[in-house]
């Protein structure tokens, strides 16, 4: 299968990215969510995320959504500005087709170039082998568990912590 083509997301993406997150919300656990959000409010959080400086990348396969991925603030205050978390969604039906593992890599490559030094993946569910996997694969490394730190579908469900320095890391003081 062909690489999909990882491009900037768009104002017109919105339904799509809605529509595959609403997906995960009601039937998975790597969201904490339990009621889709409206289009209106994804429009919104990608704005805010943009505004922020934060990159929000998309994935298209023939003409249509496949996923999408985006980095944000990983914690507020100013001595966490160069840690990101990341957030990567695919279309149901695609798990496993490389989508992923595409946005991933842009998503790590992009976070790079603008100066972050850290990412950080906060994976719902210890027993999500997919995306534990996917981040292994872009070289994260777990860093913790939150044992059933939410409760969602009727049980309580895990938060796996995995980091993977950005550029130099920690090596050296950031620039600027």
């Amino acid at each position: 299968m062909p690489a999909p083509l990882i491009r900037d997301s768009r104002d017109d993406d919105i339904p799509a990215i809605a529509a595959i997150y609403g997906h995960w919300v009601l039937q998975g656990l790597a969201s904490f969510e339990t009621e889709p959000p409206a289009e209106e409010e994804m429009a919104r959080r990608r704005g805010a995320i943009l505004a922020a400086g934060y990159p929000y990348l998309v994935a298209e396969r023939d003409g249509a959504l496949a996923g999408y991925a985006y980095a944000s603030a990983y914690r507020p205050r100013p001595a966490y500005r160069y840690a990101v978390e990341n957030s990567v969604y695919v279309a149901p039906g695609t798990e496993r087709g490389g989508t992923g593992v595409a946005l991933l890599d842009a998503l790590v490559t992009r976070c790079e170039a603008q100066g972050f030094r850290l990412m950080v993946a906060v994976i719902g569910d210890s027993a999500n082998a997919p995306s534990i996997g996917l981040h292994a694969r872009a070289g994260f490394a777990r860093a913790g568990l939150l044992p059933a730190i939410g409760w969602k579908h009727g049980r309580w469900v895990d938060s796996v912590l995995m980091t993977r320095a950005l550029g130099a890391g920690a090596g050296a003081p950031p620039d600027g």
